[in-house]
């Protein structure tokens, strides 16, 4: 990834496109606003060149906003903050999806009323970009809605409500591969059962073992929740909203896929993580699950658990579940089933707090 410098600097005539409606309290909203613009550093790149754009968010509210580092490119891209589409088709998110604790006040990016931060982004590493044809670019990174715990708390930072969406940007690309192609991306490994390790000690396979038989427990028990009839109670409505016939049955399906992961998929999990996340994959590439600091700091079962977070981690996979991830933590996911279950179906964290159910609901 080629990142320019982050710029702190007064707001200019910038041609911004996308608005965003931010909450500073969940009794009395305010409007606030944050403006994403993307620019391409060419817009035709030819053969082996790297696909860079420029996106600069700004500040253009009278008061401080806050912004989750993760959802900007400050810090690099670890999520699929991009809708990249090519010849009007999504094209596959290469990178990778993490699951984290849910934010806290280090994890805000604060932006004086007025001030920019930009950063150079190169694509083709994070987005299957080897087949030649005209693409599309925007800028889509989802916020976390404050939850009442945080708004009951003026020190807290309180996030955007809504999405950072930019403007789109046109690009013609001279692939390796011709027009019309499906892309490069390695054909994943789905047959085969059983579970492997990478770089794990033989006292964290053990407790992976474990790990793998709570999370499958988790799947399994979810998968008889959902299968018993639509009568769904606030264990179902906690985490993914409202009953409704359709997103129950996408949940449905998410858990039996992820049920079947767990019991039919060769699973391998890579210990060879020195960072703070409980874990992270790449959807594109499954099975595999690289486990971080966190996790080994978890209870087996429980709120935010290793085998909850086992659960996370295999929804992501594209051949799975697809899952993102919208928010994290129990408040911001319960939130998030209230005021937009839509994408609490499609939340890897929601799909984790169902499976754990904890504290038990009915």
């Amino acid at each position: 990834m080629n990142l320019c410098p982050t710029l702190l600097f007064p707001r200019a005539a910038l041609c911004a496109t996308a608005l965003v409606a931010a909450a500073c309290a969940l009794s009395t909203p305010a409007l606030a606003t944050v403006t994403v613009t993307l620019a391409p550093l060419q817009t035709t790149i030819k053969r082996g060149e790297d696909v860079l754009v420029r996106v600069t968010l700004t500040n253009t509210a009278a008061a401080v906003q806050y912004v989750l580092r993760w959802r900007t490119p400050l810090d690099g891209i670890d999520d699929a903050l991009f809708d990249v589409r090519r010849d009007g088709q999504p094209v596959t998110y290469l990178g990778r999806h993490i699951k984290r604790a849910a934010p806290g006040p280090a994890d805000f990016l604060r932006l004086e009323p007025g001030a920019s931060l930009t950063q150079t982004v190169e694509l083709s590493r994070l987005y299957e970009m080897t087949v030649t044809g005209a693409y599309t670019v925007r800028y889509r990174a989802p916020a976390v809605p404050a939850t009442a715990a945080t708004a009951k708390n003026p020190a807290t930072p309180q996030p955007l409500a809504g999405e950072l969406t930019s403007n789109a940007v046109n690009l013609w690309i001279d692939g390796r591969l011709p027009r019309g192609s499906k892309g490069a991306v390695l054909a994943p490994e789905t047959t085969g059962t059983g579970l492997s390790y990478s770089n794990c000690s033989n006292a964290q396979q053990e407790q992976l073992v474990t790990a793998m038989d709570a999370g499958r427990a988790m799947a399994a028990d979810s998968h008889a929740y959902l299968g018993a009839g639509t009568d769904y109670g606030a264990r179902y409505t906690t985490w993914f909203g409202a009953p409704d016939a359709t997103r129950g049955a996408r949940v449905s399906a998410n858990f039996t896929a992820i049920k079947d992961a767990f019991e039919t998929r060769p699973v391998k999990i890579d210990c060879d993580c020195d960072e703070p996340y409980f874990a992270y994959v790449y959807p594109a590439r499954p099975y595999t699950v690289w486990v971080c600091k966190a996790f080994w700091a978890a209870a087996l079962t429980g709120t935010d658990s290793r085998g909850g977070t086992l659960v996370h981690e295999l929804s992501h996979f594209d051949v799975v579940a697809g899952t993102d991830d919208h928010v994290y933590g129990q408040a911001a996911a319960a939130e998030l089933a209230r005021t937009a279950p839509e994408r609490a179906v499609n939340n890897a964290d929601s799909h984790e707090y169902f499976g754990e159910n904890t504290p038990p609901q009915q």
